[in-house]
């Protein structure tokens, strides 16, 4: 099942790849004297974004060759299944004997359902709805389970959303190219996730971890991936001017500023190509909206610069920088990922000892339902609606959209710091969720460990104090409590 498995997840990959080989080519302006003169910053730029699902699909394909070379059953499993067909066997005899048979106890007959849930495989389909509705049911009453389940949800919530728009946020708030946003997740993000992952297992392994100190484990680091949020509201800039969109706080733009410079130039309101004046560090949508009519290149060894001359709606009329202004705080972009690379391993330093916990918490004959529960909720509560209410709140920050055929379409600008405060706070509510779900897991845990001790404590007491008033005459099955 894994090797065919795999296989779907390869085919899944180039089915995800067969848009760029069956639509229209991407659309350009030939009319531009020089050519074309894009550089990979340049908002216009569109890579080989097929490229990596294609390498994804034939790595995934590779990796599912062994498998199909593993035999159908293996040597343990075929004394086990014996096992429990005996078992099954021997169940369906003493409930054909009838009216013959004595009446069997409610004890006898929950471990008769238990022992029906253990040998589930076995079951006919009949057998299997006729349990599995009880067994569900029990599954979802354990605390512990919902708890750490919930606590899981909200970290895959976090998880989702950032392996969706940390990307797109890294390109807007420091001016880096998507490669390069997506080589700093893949080179210290996602190792340092592995890393926690290995690093709780061995924790949990070394130290002998019990259900208490599981949730230790998982409280504190729940606490420290939440305190190393904080300061990412405070790594970012402020959106930059943009002519005809954006001003300085507190003053009102200035001549070159107003879109009333350009009508006689009657620039078309859905152009795109966006200009940059490094000296006021000011973006116009286009040349034509910068007042520009003219337009050189110089060359360099390793790459071409475009300018815009002779600009009237430019201060100077100096020339402007083919492409989207800079970022002001790009020196930032290593700092911020360190910290999101060092709070993604220790939320990942969870991830073993929460499972323990649904291991240790939930019945024997339970535990298989139990894991397919757990995923089956992480992929409806957190992993389908996480990207959606990601994507919700960050079209909430745009201040300009483009237009397609009178609808809107893309946001070609945000607003940089509601941006980043929307963006970062939904990871912090998430993990405040996560958090405050290993605290109740700690605090049921510890009551129970409390009240296993009393009623441990309260027979031997009793105990003792029937043993000194009985006299020696009484029998010992007379002091049993």
């Amino acid at each position: 099942m894994i090797g065919y498995g795999a296989v779907l997840v390869a085919l899944a990959g180039l089915l995800m790849s067969l848009p760029h080989f069956i639509s229209e080519p991407y659309r350009y302006d030939h009319t531009s004297s020089g050519g074309i003169s894009l550089t990979s910053k340049d908002p216009r730029w569109v890579g080989a974004w097929w490229l990596g699902f294609l390498i994804s699909a034939g790595a995934v394909a590779l990796a599912a060759v062994p498998y199909f070379f593993f035999p159908r059953e293996m040597p343990r499993e075929k004394h086990e299944l014996r096992f429990r067909r005996r078992v099954l066997e021997a169940t369906a005899s003493s409930v054909s004997k009838g009216e013959d048979s004595p009446p069997e106890s409610l004890a006898e007959s929950q471990e008769k359902q238990d022992s029906l849930t253990q040998i589930a495989p076995d079951l006919t389909v009949i057998q299997f709805i006729k349990v599995f509705p009880r067994v569900l049911l029990r599954t979802l009453r354990h605390p512990i389970f919902l708890l750490v389940v919930l606590s899981q949800v909200c970290m895959s919530s976090m998880v989702a959303g950032m392996a969706t728009f940390l990307p797109k946020f890294l390109e807007r708030q420091f001016s880096v190219t998507a490669s390069y946003a997506n080589l700093l997740i893949g080179c210290l993000t996602i190792p340092s996730a592995i890393v926690g992952i290995v690093v709780g297992g061995v924790l949990v392994k070394r130290l002998h971890l019990g259900p208490v100190r599981c949730a230790i484990l998982c409280l504190l680091g729940a606490l420290f991936c939440l305190l190393l949020s904080l300061p990412l509201f405070f790594m970012g800039c402020s959106t930059h001017q943009i002519a005809g969109i954006s001003h300085p706080p507190g003053h009102l733009p200035g001549p070159e500023l107003f879109t009333a410079c350009t009508e006689p130039c009657f620039c078309p309101l859905d152009d795109f190509n966006p200009v940059c004046d490094p000296r006021a560090h000011v973006e116009y949508l286009t040349p034509c909206q910068a007042g520009c009519t003219g337009r050189a290149l110089q060359e360099a060894l390793d790459k071409s610069q475009v300018f815009y001359t002779n600009c009237s709606c430019v201060v100077g009329g100096g020339p402007v920088l083919a492409g989207s202004c800079e970022s002001s705080c790009s020196h930032l972009v290593l700092p911020f990922m360190l910290l999101v690379s060092l709070g993604a391993s220790l939320a990942s330093l969870t991830h073993t000892p929460s499972f323990m916990l649904i291991l240790r918490g939930v019945k024997k004959e339970d535990k298989t339902l139990a894991v397919g529960i757990q995923f089956m909720l992480l992929r409806v509560l957190a992993w389908m609606p996480s990207p959606v209410i990601h994507g919700s709140a960050i079209d909430t920050t745009c201040v300009h959209w483009a237009q397609s055929c009178g609808r809107r379409a893309v946001c070609r600008y945000y607003d940089h710091d509601l941006f980043r405060n929307r963006f970062v706070g939904l990871q912090v509510f998430f993990k405040t969720g996560s958090l405050a779900c290993f605290a109740l897991i700690l605090a049921i845990l510890r009551q129970q460990d409390k009240d296993e001790g009393t009623q441990v404590t309260v027979p031997t007491s009793g105990l003792q104090q029937q043993l000194l008033t009985s006299g020696p005459e009484k029998k010992p099955e007379e002091s049993r409590v």
